[in-house]
């Protein structure tokens, strides 16, 4: 367990994942961002758990797969200690699990955004910033799962009533549930589909037989006409209102 000096007015991040590559990878793209710090690391969820009082973190980075005890136990127990205070411990988990039970347990437990381990470097720093904002990050390649559960308002696992609806604020109005079906080109709906389905502008272009470039001018035109601030939140949006299946 290593703990940092602690830097005022930065995101502070704490990573509890097993992996030792891994925890280094995940180290090496969130200080590539002035904004955020690493200020502590563990590799079990008991050293972690210790971490995270010690320290109280803007943000905890769990892996579910931990070797003492599932990252799911462990952000209930992290959001137990919180106390709905102000300075509240957020929770990103980050995983190889995108089947539907981890995904709704990790919600239920009370993590704040989930994401995929292979998750691109560039965004995974943007997902700590949306996480720390009071914002969920929903990974594209679970957001239909994510959205089936609180469009259906289902229960938690523990039977009670889930009163988190596990999607970004900005997503909360219901206004924007409705989208013109023909404010898309037909390409452009080829493209969000695959956005959905969670492909990188190389893999849609390789799909799609078109350039990088122009998949990223396609992208571009989605997020204006879906008033979208980024790729989950256009995914989010169009799963929303139907333009995608």
């Amino acid at each position: 367990m290593q703990q940092a000096e602690l830097t005022m007015n930065k995101i502070r991040v704490v990573l509890i994942e097993d992996h030792d590559l891994t925890r280094v990878g995940i180290k090496i793209a969130l200080q590539q961002k002035e904004e955020i710090e690493v200020v502590g690391e563990a590799a079990n969820a008991a050293d972690g758990i210790k971490l995270l009082k010690t320290i109280q973190p803007d943000i905890a980075i769990i892996d579910i797969g931990l070797p003492d005890k599932d990252g799911i136990e462990l952000t209930r127990e992290v959001k137990a200690f919180n106390n709905g205070e102000d300075s509240e411990i957020k929770v990103l988990i980050l995983t190889l699990r995108d089947n539907k039970e981890a995904v709704l347990a990790a919600f239920a437990a009370g993590a704040d955004s989930y994401c995929m381990k292979d998750i691109k470097f560039d965004n995974l720093p943007e997902a700590v910033r949306v996480t720390y904002n009071g914002n969920a990050w929903i990974d594209p390649a679970i957001a239909r799962i994510v959205l089936q559960q609180a469009q259906q308002n289902p229960l938690k696992v523990d039977g009670t009533a889930d009163t988190k609806a596990p999607v970004p604020s900005s997503e909360n109005n219901g206004t924007e549930d409705i989208i013109d079906p023909y404010i898309l080109t037909e390409r452009e709906l080829e493209v969000l589909q695959l956005i959905v389905e969670g492909c990188s502008n190389a893999v849609i272009a390789e799909r799609l037989y078109i350039t990088v470039g122009t998949v990223k001018t396609h992208v571009r035109n989605i997020l204006n006409k879906l008033c979208a601030d980024d790729r989950t939140q256009a995914a989010v949006r169009a799963l929303r209102s139907g333009l995608v299946g």
